[in-house]
C-alpha cells in the first residue's frame, strides 16, 4: 500500500506499484472497439503507461494532450493512456481534441490492473479510481522507469519518463 495526495488530502493506494527492472504484470483492459487488449497486443514494442484517474479532469486531460505530442516523435513505442472512463468516452474526447497518437484502455473490465499495477485508489472520492502514474516498458515488457505521482492533481514527470527509452 502506498500513500499519495489529492489536493493535499492523503489517500490511500492498494496494490504494488512496480520498480525498475521488475517485470511487468500481464494486463486485460477494453479497448475503443470494446475487445479486450492485452499486455501481450502490443508485443516487441517500447510501451510508455500513461495512468490517471479521469479524461475529464484538467490535469488527466493534459497529460493525454502531452504523451500524444510525444508519441509522434518515438520509435517503436506506443503510449497508452488508461483510465476508468468508458471506451466511449475516451474515444469521444481524442476525436475532439483531434488526438491519434495514443492508444486509451479502460479498466472496465481491468480492475485486476489496478491492484496488479499498484494504483487502486482505495480512499477519498476518487477510491476505485487509478491514482496517476506513469511506468514505462522496454520491449520485453520489462520496467525502465515508474513514477506514482505524489499529488494527484500535478502532471507526470513527462521529460523522465520519455528518457528512459532512451
Amino acid at each position: 500500500m502506498s500513500q499519495v495526495t489529492l489536493k493535499g488530502n492523503p489517500v490511500q493506494v492498494d496494490g504494488h506499484f512496480p520498480a525498475k527492472g521488475e517485470a511487468a504484470p500481464a494486463f486485460s483492459l477494453v479497448g475503443k472497439d470494446l475487445a479486450d487488449v492485452t499486455l501481450a497486443s502490443f508485443e516487441g514494442k517500447r510501451k510508455v503507461l500513461n495512468i490517471f484517474p479521469s479524461v475529464d479532469t484538467p490535469t488527466c486531460a493534459m497529460s493525454v494532450r502531452h504523451f500524444n505530442q510525444d508519441a509522434s516523435q518515438l520509435d517503436n513505442a506506443v503510449v497508452l493512456c488508461i483510465s476508468a472512463d468508458l471506451p466511449f468516452a475516451q474515444a469521444r474526447f481524442c476525436g475532439a481534441e483531434d488526438l491519434s497518437n495514443v492508444v486509451t484502455l479502460s479498466t472496465l473490465r481491468g480492475h485486476d490492473f489496478l491492484k496488479n499495477y499498484g494504483v487502486s485508489i482505495a480512499s477519498g472520492p476518487l477510491a476505485g479510481l487509478a491514482a496517476r502514474a506513469v511506468v514505462v516498458l522496454d520491449a520485453q515488457n520489462k520496467v525502465v522507469y515508474s513514477e506514482l505521482v505524489g499529488e494527484i492533481a500535478h502532471e507526470p514527470n513527462y521529460d523522465a519518463a520519455l528518457a528512459a527509452l532512451g
